[in-house]
């Protein structure tokens, strides 16, 4: 193992010490005193990611001049010594069937053994007889982004009303889905996966479970980011499941992120080769694993009566785009005791390659081994032109993780793309699209009349 670390010494500190350059520049500091309700804010790349106030004096000892004032509007706070909702906190503890039988929907948990050995665990919001629709969840993600909500806003809950059975998967890995048939999670070989191989194997499993199980031919899919990423990754290397789908509508789509302006997928992309050498020196195969103590942690940090809910929010818009309007803020402690729902570094590292190569292809693991896997030096690219089902694209104007260039060249190579839909509010981000205040009016009204005009050109 030494002379490992040895032998890439070079590289492994190059990557040490960018980082702490990376680190530093990200808490370059632009503070504004203007009175005593003054804030400070922490920037990167010129955009405030969140306002401080500051107590009684600067904390740096900073004096005011002309170009520093701040002129966004400084949050206002007060400790308040009211307990947290009660309804709220039990939401972030539930998981996602209990979750959904609380509020009063039929619901079914389902087992799903992959070909290669992953127990996949399904949520069923039940309509026997009705269509079924699947929806895949994005990346950290799990079931539970669809009902947490609420009945009122989630997806999940909006489509048994309006009379389909709904069903929502948990990939490899997530806090659902963390049997193997072989492997626990304490070995490496369990984590050694990207979203290549949820698109070969979890979803195929799925739909033939579902199918089996509703005795329908097909079903409705829709997925949100990395949920679109699986469904091309499927039809590409196995386009028959192509034909089992009425309609897949894509939530913020992704499968080309060039343009992709989160700092996280710039970060994965700038430092993919030390960082994939550090993760294997340090055995580090799962990327934010969710344990009780950090589900704790965040749920007071971004409780409704503190202070640091300000920075709670804001550290989410950093990753996927800023935009306060659609955020429930009261939420949080729901959305941060379902998410992140844990992922492969493998998984996180692929998204890394697709921003750094700016294409969409298979998992790059250096030139050697590619030609070994591959028979060609390089990953070959996803076939999009086996998308050959009916696909309804939605996308926004404010999401950094799959923006409105990526979209179009992706849009450009589907061969049925029914429609490509441009949520109508600029500041809608990639969360809103599940999590959005006003989501049923933007977006998902929108969902379930594509879906009935598909089934009215069928019959």
């Amino acid at each position: 193992m030494w002379s490992r670390v040895l032998l890439h010494n070079e590289q492994f500190l190059r990557f040490v010490a960018v980082l702490c350059c990376v680190l530093c520049f990200c808490t370059q500091r632009t503070y504004a005193v203007k009175n005593a309700s003054a804030t400070f804010s922490i920037s990167f790349n010129g955009i405030d990611l969140f306002n401080i106030p500051a107590f009684g004096r600067s904390l740096f000892g900073v004096t005011e001049s002309p170009n520093d004032v701040n002129l966004s509007p400084s949050f206002s706070y007060e400790i308040s010594s009211a307990e947290p909702d009660p309804n709220i906190m039990e939401d972030a503890r539930l998981k996602t069937p209990k979750l959904i039988k609380k509020y009063g929907y039929p619901v079914e948990v389902h087992h799903v053994v992959t070909d290669d050995g992953y127990i996949l665990e399904l949520h069923r919001i039940v309509r026997e007889g009705a269509t079924p629709v699947l929806l895949t969840h994005g990346l950290l993600d799990s079931s539970a982004t669809w009902v947490m909500m609420g009945p009122n806003k989630g997806l999940a809950y909006m489509l048994y009303d309006s009379n389909y059975d709904v069903w929502m998967t948990n990939v490899r890995g997530n806090s659902y889905s963390r049997n193997h048939t072989k492997y626990s999670t304490d070995h490496a070989k369990f984590w050694d996966f990207s979203f290549h191989e949820m698109g070969k194997y979890d979803l195929p499993a799925s739909i033939d479970h579902i199918l089996r199980t509703t005795d329908f031919e097909r079903i409705h899919y829709i997925g949100h980011s990395q949920g679109t990423t699986i469904f091309w990754v499927m039809c590409s290397e196995r386009p028959e499941y192509s034909e089992k789908i009425l309609l897949m509508q894509g939530l913020a789509p992704v499968a080309f992120v060039k343009h992709s302006k989160s700092p996280v997928v710039n970060f994965l992309a700038f430092f993919q080769e030390p960082l994939s050498l550090l993760l294997r020196l340090i055995g580090a195969h799962e990327f934010l694993p969710s344990n009780d103590f950090l589900t704790m942690f965040s749920q007071i940090i971004c409780d409704d009566d503190t202070i640091t809910k300000e920075i709670c929010s804001n550290v989410i818009f950093l990753i996927t785009g800023f935009d306060k309007e659609q955020m429930n803020e009261t939420m949080l402690p729901v959305i941060l005791g379902h998410a992140p729902a844990g992922a492969a570094t493998k998984q996180m590292q692929h998204f890394g390659q697709l921003k750094r190569e700016n294409y969409f292809r298979q998992y790059d693991y250096g030139w050697i081994r590619n030609y070994w896997r591959y028979d060609s030096i390089t990953p070959p690219d996803y076939k999009l032109m086996n998308v050959r089902n009916k696909v309804a694209l939605h996308y926004s104007e404010n999401d950094w993780l799959a923006p409105p260039e990526d979209v179009d060249h992706l849009s450009r190579l589907l061969p049925n793309l029914v429609g490509k839909f441009l949520v109508d509010y600029p500041a809608f981000n990639h969360l809103d699209f599940v999590w959005g205040i006003d989501a049923r009016e933007l977006l998902f009204n929108r969902i379930v009349q594509l879906m009935r005009r598909v089934e009215e050109e069928i019959l």
